[in-house]
């Protein structure tokens, strides 16, 4: 399984690593160069619903379609969460007919609702155990 953890490197600024090599710069928002942790959150959702939909769409359009997905949604911060998030997934469905693009429609909105793991975790809720370990003496 991957690990994953986030190293300190400044004052709100931390790394953010996977044991896969991989790694991603996080801050607060008047750092650039950094993605906020809420930003991770919905880059996260729209690359989830992009890769739930990746093989119906490449089934459809061929492996070389081009797709973009925006996701956007302010923070409450008087509760300190995102009341909601919205994507869209932006894709030339012109080559199509509108009935096929209609059908393609209901199965994409399908496989992203059955497979992407981000937006179900988001949508059920979810329990999040924090704890400390002194890792001092």
């Amino acid at each position: 399984m991957t690990q994953l953890w986030v190293e300190r490197t400044g004052v709100r600024r931390y790394t953010g690593h996977s044991s896969r090599g991989a790694r991603v710069l996080v801050g607060s928002e008047d750092v650039d160069g950094v993605f906020t942790p809420g930003e991770l959150l919905k880059i996260a959702l729209a690359a989830c619903s992009g890769m739930a939909s990746d093989q119906p769409l490449a089934r459809r359009l061929g492996d070389d379609y081009k797709t973009t997905i925006r996701v956007s949604g302010a923070a409450d911060r008087r509760h300190e969460r995102y009341p909601l998030l919205e994507e869209t997934l932006e894709v030339d469905l012109s080559g199509l007919t509108a009935a096929e693009a209609g059908r393609l429609l209901v199965v994409v909105n399908r496989a992203v609702d059955q497979s992407c793991t981000v937006g179900r975790t988001l949508k059920s809720g979810t329990t999040v155990k924090f704890g400390i370990a002194d890792v001092g003496a």
